[in-house]
C-alpha cells in the first residue's frame, strides 16, 4: 500500500514540477525578492522589519496562488489527457491514488516555499550587513551543484530540487543570523504556509474529485477567503447587521478552516508574546491542519471512489 502510495505521489510530484506555470510564479517570487530589498532601501526606518514582513506575506501569498493552480488541474489534466485510466485499471484502490496525488502536490508546495523563503532570507541578510558577494557565490555554487547533478543524473533531475530547496532555506538561516528576529519571522511563515497549503491543497482536491479544473479553483478560492475571514465572520455584530445574518456567517466560519491561524501576529512569531511561545502555537497549527487535510482527504477520496468515469 505505501509503495503505491509512494509510487503515485512520486509521479505527481514529477509532473507538477515540469509545469511552465510553477517555473513562472518561481520566477515571480524570485523578482519579490529583489522589490522587497528595493522597498527596504527606501524605508526611512525598521528597514529589516519591512522586507521579512513583506517576504513573509509574499511566500504565504504565492504558496496559496501555486497550491490552489496545481491543486485544480493535477487531477483534470489527467483526466482529460486520459492517463489516469491505466493507472486505475492496475491493482490500485482510488483512495491510495487520491492519497498519492496530495503528498505530491505538497511535496512540490514545500519545495517552492522553501526555496522562496531561502531567498527572501538571503535579501535580509544583505540587508542586515552580509557580504553581497558571499551570498552570490553560495548561491552560484548551489546553483552550479544543481545543474551538474542535472546533467550527470538525469533521472533524478526533478527530485534533485528537493535536496537543494532545503540547502536553500538553511544556507538562507545561516546568512541572516545577522538579524534573528526577522529570521524567525521568515521561517516561521514558511513553517505555518506549508500548514495552510496542505489545507488548501486538500480542499483543491475535494472539489477536483467531482468539478472541472476552472470550478475546483474559483471553489477553492472561495473557502479561501471565507476562511481568512473566519474570525471576522465568527464575530459579526448583531446590532449591525441583525441576529439571522450574524448566525449564518458564524455557521459558515466555522464550517470552513479557519486560515487566520496561519497569519499570526509579529510579535508572536519574534517571541515577543509572554502567553504565547513559537513552537507550541506552531505544533497546534500543524495539529490543526493534520486534522483538517485528514477530513478533506477521507471525503475526496469518497467522492472520488463514486465517480464513473465511463
Amino acid at each position: 500500500m505505501l509503495k503505491r502510495v509512494y509510487t503515485i505521489a512520486a509521479n505527481s510530484y514529477r509532473e507538477n514540477v515540469r509545469a511552465r506555470v510553477l517555473h513562472g510564479l518561481f520566477a515571480l517570487a524570485a523578482a519579490t525578492a529583489g522589490y522587497a530589498l528595493v522597498v527596504g532601501a527606501y524605508a526611512l526606518r525598521d528597514t529589516l522589519r519591512v522586507v521579512s514582513d513583506l517576504g513573509a506575506a509574499s511566500v504565504s501569498l504565492y504558496g496559496l496562488v501555486v497550491s490552489v493552480v496545481i491543486g485544480a488541474t493535477s487531477l483534470y489534466r489527467e483526466i482529460e489527457l486520459k492517463t489516469l485510466f491505466p493507472i486505475l485499471a492496475r491493482p490500485i484502490r482510488r483512495w491510495e491514488y487520491i492519497v498519492g496525488k496530495f503528498f505530491g502536490t505538497w511535496l512540490t508546495l514545500a519545495v517552492f516555499v522553501l526555496a522562496n523563503t531561502g531567498i527572501m532570507l538571503s535579501a535580509v541578510a544583505v540587508l542586515s550587513g552580509r557580504s553581497v558577494e558571499l551570498v552570490l557565490s553560495l548561491w552560484l555554487a548551489g546553483l552550479t551543484a544543481l545543474v551538474v547533478v542535472m546533467i550527470k543524473a538525469p533521472r533524478l533531475r526533478t527530485f534533485a530540487f528537493v535536496p537543494w530547496a532545503i540547502i536553500v532555506f538553511l544556507l538562507g538561516w545561516w546568512l541572516a543570523g545577522t538579524a534573528p528576529n526577522d529570521r524567525q519571522v521568515l521561517a516561521t511563515s514558511a513553517v505555518l504556509t506549508l500548514c495552510e497549503v496542505a489545507i488548501v491543497i486538500s480542499i483543491a482536491t475535494v472539489f477536483a474529485s467531482f468539478s472541472t479544473a476552472f470550478m475546483t479553483a474559483l471553489f477553492t478560492f472561495g473557502v479561501i477567503i471565507v476562511g481568512r475571514s473566519a474570525d471576522t465572520l465568527t464575530h459579526l455584530p448583531v446590532r449591525v447587521f441583525g441576529a439571522p445574518l450574524a448566525s449564518v456567517a458564524a455557521t459558515l466560519g466555522k464550517l470552513v478552516p479557519n486560515l487566520m491561524i496561519y497569519l499570526p501576529a509579529r510579535g508572536l512569531m519574534t517571541g515577543e508574546l509572554p502567553d504565547l511561545t513559537v513552537a507550541g502555537y506552531t505544533f497546534r497549527a500543524a495539529a490543526h491542519a493534520l486534522g483538517w487535510c485528514a477530513v478533506l482527504i477521507t471525503l475526496a477520496s469518497l467522492i472520488f471512489r463514486r465517480r464513473d468515469f465511463q
